[in-house]
């Protein structure tokens, strides 16, 4: 890898910092006694490959936490049309299937692309039920550990109080700085923050047009017709209209400016990081992790594919998982909604039960989960997500203590459901499980191990459980074995490294996941 000159010193200004476990929205603009100013942080790690290294991947509170929220909500959900993607799609005749028909649909309810630009939809994005205190609450009843908005899509608005790019929340639209107001909100319940980010795929790099075959680089079309390729001030930021290398330091400075202005735990990018230029790439990453190490945080950083080495970051797998279990900690991004990202009209939702026992499958593959929630242009959550979160939060209430700061057993489990792959590496995130899917994970100490079934049983059946002992535990001992929620005892032997239970009545089983709490001796 090429080393690099050390990252520039930038003008942005931040807020006060209280201390490393009490924050307020915004933090530190200068310390009046070092002259310390943002961006300027001690140089722990320099922005290259090796020195980034050394900054590991996930911290022991991401292992913990096994579960986060975040949301896509912008511009695009006032259309809600199709898919988070109608800003592009609506500049396009022939998009790709999942896109199909959003240029007749935009040109029917709104006029003609040369006449209602995106940008015209953003006054129409009001926001005025966002509540941050009664999303935090929604997000940590539901057994999120951590939490966060998208910070900036594909589409180029900012969620935030941007000082570098007018197209934000704070100047229009809701008028709400939405990423400052709900990371406090999140702080003061304790909870862990991230900020995701999307936007190195607004560059509009192909100004030709993108060859056939080729995979596409830029998320506007340019033509000299469209607002797209507009050269006003404010619009060439919000579509992406610049040279590369102009768009290169514009993207890195929004990354910096949510970092210094607002200290996420996390930050999070989408795929087509890899066509930002790996000393950008170095740049952001030092940043973040200086930032954190001035702050007295440990932070972390996730990408898809391989954008960035993996001694730094999180690996993370859209819409699935991992079909092996890997030696390091990971994250999967997936939807409450059986397809696309944010609202639309006539969303159809995932059950409950199909969405928590890929989750398990996920966590006990040393797995992390950003769930997904859809919230309309109005603020609004729909009723058919507050019923699956609070589905959700409910399982995890009686079932977190086989989640929350376990590590995998010496196997994830076995089973006979039928694996399918991934659209985007891996498994798929709706595979179907029964009551015959075994899963494991294990407490911290090593003393406790959770067998988790995919399913509810037939109450009275013999349940025998293989793995518990392996090459590693030959002589396993159990002490007792529990059932996680249940009134009654559990019928239990352990013999020749096999569990045999006798399966709990239906009213002391889970339709989702029955869940047995083994004691080792």
């Amino acid at each position: 890898m090429n080393r690099i000159k050390k990252f520039a010193t930038r003008t942005l200004i931040a807020a006060c910092f209280f201390c490393a476990l009490s924050f307020s929205p915004a933090v530190e603009a200068q310390d009046a006694a070092s002259g310390f100013k943002a961006n300027q942080y001690p140089e722990v790690y320099t922005p290259d490959w090796e020195s980034l290294g050394k900054h590991g991947s996930a911290p022991e509170w991401l292992n913990d936490a096994k579960l986060g929220i975040y949301f896509h909500w912008g511009p695009y959900s006032v259309p809600a049309y199709r898919t988070e993607w109608y800003p592009r799609w609506m500049h396009m005749s022939k998009p790709k299937s999942w896109g199909a028909g959003t240029k007749e649909y935009h040109e029917k309810h709104y006029g003609p692309i040369d006449e209602f630009g995106y940008h015209h939809f953003i006054p129409m994005f009001t926001a005025e039920h966002f509540d941050p205190e009664k999303w935090a609450d929604l997000f940590q009843s539901a057994g999120a550990r951590f939490a966060g908005p998208v910070a900036q899509h594909h589409d180029g608005f900012s969620m935030w109080d941007s000082k570098i790019n007018p197209n934000n929340a704070k100047a229009e639209g809701p008028q709400r700085d939405v990423t400052g107001e709900l990371l406090a909100a999140l702080r003061d319940r304790g909870m862990k923050t991230i900020t995701t980010f999307h936007h190195s795929f607004t560059g509009q790099r192909q100004r030709d047009g993108q060859p056939d075959g080729e995979r596409a680089l830029s998320y506007y079309r340019y033509d000299k017709n469209l607002f797209t390729s507009s050269d006003d001030p404010k619009l060439r930021k919000l579509y992406g209209n610049m040279p590369e290398e102009e768009f290169n330091e514009y993207w890195l400075s929004l990354v910096q400016e949510v970092v210094d202005e607002y200290s996420p735990d996390m930050i999070w990018f989408d795929s087509w990081l890899d066509v930002i230029p790996e000393e950008y790439r170095q740049r952001m990453a030092a940043h973040h992790f200086n930032a954190g190490e001035h702050r007295g945080k440990e932070v972390a950083l996730i990408c898809k594919q391989e954008d960035m080495p993996d001694d730094l970051r999180v690996l993370d797998i859209e819409q699935g998982g991992m079909k092996d279990m890997p030696d390091r900690v990971w994250m999967t991004d997936i939807t409450l909604s059986a397809s696309g990202w944010c609202y639309v009209q006539n969303q159809k939702y995932k059950p409950l039960p199909l969405l928590v026992r890929n989750m398990i499958d996920v966590w006990s593959k040393r797995g992390v989960v950003l769930l997904n929630v859809s919230p309309r242009a109005d603020g609004v959550i729909p009723d058919e997500q507050l019923d699956r979160l609070k589905g959700l939060g409910q399982w995890m209430e009686m079932y977190g203590g086989a989640v929350y700061g376990t590590r995998p057993h010496s196997i994830y489990g076995y089973g006979e459901a039928a694996i399918k792959d991934g659209s985007h590496g891996g498994q798929a995130a709706t595979i179907q499980y029964s009551a015959k899917d075994v899963r494991f994970t294990r407490s911290a100490d090593g003393k406790n191990i959770y067998v988790f079934l995919l399913g509810q049983p037939t109450p009275g059946e013999e349940i025998t459980i293989k793995h518990l002992a392996d090459g590693n535990n030959d002589d396993l001992a159990v002490a007792t074995v529990s059932q996680l929620g249940a009134d009654s005892d559990c019928e239990w032997t352990f013999d020749e490294g096999v569990l045999s239970l006798t399966a709990p009545p239906a009213t002391d089983s889970n339709a989702i996941a029955t869940v047995f709490k083994v004691v080792i001796q």
